[in-house]
């Protein structure tokens, strides 16, 4: 699909401290560079029928014509939030070209001044039942490999805390408290750290699991050979959806993903009566707005918080 019938191919090569992509994309934290670049490949694509990519494209020489385009093209395939995402990287790169003045301000402007992107008030996915977890649970304890003893720690640490999938992977033994449960965070969402604590439950399972690996320095959660030999080095967030794609099935729970566990830890303490800002510190929000998305609770819910009202 192609938007544009004039070609926006640069001409001449950019140097790296002078490509708008380039230095727009090294402004960005390492883990956030990766998403941002595959957004920016696929708008370069986009709008000249698979020609160009981040670094061939000719980010300056956009117009509002060409962003409004675009825009109304990824709404098309994708969810907003997405486009959200995307249009930030767009964005993003339009005002580093005006900043090494390879836009002019008033093009800039007008290429920015886009309709809002209205997103759903919901998260998508869905919250586990306890019947389901307690079931991936009792898979894991099944399994009398080390894989079983490092997977009933994975799902006791995203069940427990509420982390992210890529959070859980940097993990270190040194982040792991097994007496007061607590998990230092470092470098979470933002580059910004915190202290969650697990549940007295599964602290056993993660210390469970330090019996087997081993207190040496280095990831908390690590690879296993199929053999049963621990890798000592730091598992993928990929490798995180997979174990728990295989555990759903062998427990016959409806598929899920790593981030269901986190709407299960915000929605259950939301229901269990926890103020929504302690709600918020320990999912690592930047807002309680964000955390709000997580309640559930519905009307009956609203209907007994008034009954407490005198009269």
């Amino acid at each position: 699909m192609t938007l544009t019938t004039t070609s926006l191919s640069l001409t001449t090569a950019l140097p790296l401290t002078g490509h708008p992509a380039r230095v727009y994309l090294n402004s960005l934290s390492p883990g956030s560079q990766p998403t941002m670049r595959q957004a920016l490949d696929a708008i370069a694509s986009l709008l000249t029928n698979n020609e160009c990519d981040a670094d061939t494209l000719d980010w300056a020489a956009l117009t509002y014509q060409h962003t409004a385009a675009v825009q109304a093209a990824l709404l098309e395939i994708n969810a907003p939030a997405t486009v959200q995402k995307k249009m930030a990287a767009l964005r993003g790169v339009l005002t580093v070209a005006k900043k090494l003045k390879l836009m002019d301000p008033e093009d800039f402007e007008a290429a920015v001044d886009l309709p809002r992107i209205k997103n759903h008030p919901l998260p998508r996915g869905r919250a586990l039942t306890q019947a389901e977890i307690t079931a991936l649970i009792k898979v894991c304890a099944s399994d009398t490999t080390n894989q079983g003893v490092r997977d009933i720690a994975l799902i006791g640490i995203l069940r427990g805390t509420g982390l992210r999938r890529a959070e859980v992977v940097k993990l270190e033994v040194r982040d792991f408290d097994g007496d007061s449960g607590a998990l230092e965070v470092r470098q979470g969402k933002g580059g910004k750290d915190r202290t969650v604590y697990l549940p007295e439950g599964a602290i056993a399972f993660v210390n469970d699991w330090l019996s087997v690996r081993g207190r040496q320095p280095g990831a908390l959660l690590c690879p296993i050979f199929k053999g049963g030999q621990i890798q000592y080095r730091t598992m993928t967030p990929q490798a995180v959806l997979l174990i728990l794609q295989k555990r759903a099935k062998e427990a016959g729970v409806e598929s899920f993903s790593p981030h269901d566990f986190r709407r299960t830890f915000c929605s259950d303490l939301l229901d269990a009566g926890i103020d929504i800002v302690t709600v918020q510190k320990l999912a690592g929000h930047a807002s309680p707005v964000t955390t709000a998305k997580y309640d559930r609770r519905g009307e009956e819910v609203k209907r007994r918080a008034v009954q407490k009202l005198g009269f």
